[in-house]
């Protein structure tokens, strides 16, 4: 039997806004205080891989277990928007990573706490049970480990080196 304290109740992640109209960054800012109930008053600067009318930021946060995907669910609001959402791995649980990309919308993965996406056996067999040839079992992979998104995405990394970083912890109770 599972002793239940082995669970963390605490974790750490990053949101990054790779890409966000003008006119969206007011939204998002609010999108990430009200999730998290502290003020978010992030660094915004020029997202270099779109056009000009775009913008980014990264916010570290802090918060319960949890807290990467009600962050997510906040930020879908706005389909014009650009985001990744990780949740580090913790005590007994592992982490997670989100990514939003208009026109092919949110993949989830579970991460390792090297950062590899993790593909679990159920996950695994199901893909061998449904795919016929190696060519339909390796789509099904890629599809598993967000490799569209990680090359929507792969552009808006880039831009971002040197960008300022907002530190947020979330308030409890």
């Amino acid at each position: 039997m599972r002793n239940l304290d082995q669970f963390a109740d605490m974790t750490t992640g990053v949101v990054y806004i790779h890409s966000a109209p003008v006119a969206l960054c007011p939204h998002v800012e609010w999108a990430l205080s009200s999730t998290l109930n502290a003020r978010a008053n992030l660094k915004w600067s020029a997202q270099e891989a779109t056009d000009a009318n775009t913008q980014r930021a990264t916010v570290d946060w802090a918060g319960p277990v949890g807290t990467g995907a009600r962050l997510v669910n906040a930020l879908r609001e706005w389909s014009a928007v650009s985001f990744e959402v990780t949740e580090n791995a913790s005590d007994g649980v592992d982490g997670e990573r989100f990514s939003y990309v208009p026109g092919l919308g949110l993949w989830r993965g579970a991460m390792s706490a090297n950062g590899d996406v993790i593909l679990g056996e159920m996950e695994l067999r199901s893909m061998l049970d449904a795919q016929p040839d190696s060519v339909g079992l390796a789509g099904a992979v890629e599809a598993a480990l967000g490799t569209a998104w990680d090359a929507a995405l792969e552009p808006y990394r880039m831009g971002s080196v040197g960008a300022e970083v907002t530190w947020l912890r979330q308030r409890v109770g």
